[in-house]
């Protein structure tokens, strides 16, 4: 049967299209591995590796380079990971159950290092909390349970970016106030700059959880009196 030679197949091995070998070694010019020069002209690997065997390596791509940093220091991290996690664990079993007096101190400390204070040029007896750490809420409304603060003289409030879940944030800040939504006071945003290029975004993003005491002048004056009384305790004066 006669066959029309133009619309045979392309030849393989030595006798091989010369266009195929050029075509091969401009792509091997381009950067392109010997795989993908397999895959766009068809032909074997070994005829590839004769025909652009005396070309230079393509160098490596960011991408290539950067999942070979991954795969090469993954192990390091991993071990790294399971350490932290273990001196966390084993610190935290340290700790135990705080007695009510342990509380009531840690407390103290934690308001005043975190807590509004007044100042000789402003004069603000306000027990105001501001933080975006869970626990540190967690520690703070158990301290306030422990000095006979009703639930009733607690306002909340969110302090949140615009941009962010807003809606969500309430919804997560009134659950780990054991509040219903309805009881946090109007969400303040802040509004978006976008040429801040800002680190706290995403889904763990949830702002800011603002706790106030209604009417707590007396109660501030009694942190301040106890914090100066923990100065004193350790004798360092103030």
């Amino acid at each position: 049967m006669h066959t029309n030679q133009d619309s045979a197949p392309a030849r393989r091995g030595p006798n091989a299209r010369p266009d195929l070998r050029e075509t091969a070694r401009e792509l091997r010019r381009a950067g392109h591995t010997y795989d993908r020069i397999v895959d766009e002209l068809g032909v074997s690997k070994s005829s590839v590796s004769r025909w652009v065997r005396d070309l230079p390596a393509p160098a490596p791509s960011p991408k290539h380079m950067h999942r070979m940093r991954e795969a090469r220091w993954a192990p390091h991290r991993r071990r790294q990971t399971l350490a932290r996690w273990n001196t966390k664990m084993a610190a935290g079993n340290e700790i135990g159950r705080l007695t009510d007096r342990e509380l009531f101190l840690v407390g103290v400390g934690l308001y005043w290092a975190e807590g509004a204070k007044s100042k000789p040029h402003r004069l603000r007896e306000d027990v105001h909390f501001v933080n975006s750490d869970p626990g540190m809420i967690a520690v703070y409304l158990a301290w306030l349970r422990l000095l006979g603060v009703t639930p009733d003289r607690l306002q909340y409030r969110v302090m949140i970016h615009e941009s962010a879940d807003v809606a969500g944030a309430e919804r997560y800040w009134a659950d780990e106030a054991g509040v219903h939504p309805s009881r946090l006071d109007r969400t303040t945003l802040k509004r978006h700059q976008p040429k801040t290029r800002r680190k706290n975004t995403g889904d763990s993003y949830r702002g800011c959880l603002v706790v106030r005491v209604r009417g707590g002048a007396e109660l501030y004056r009694r942190i301040e009196g106890w914090w100066t009384g923990i100065v004193l305790g350790v004798g360092s004066g103030v």
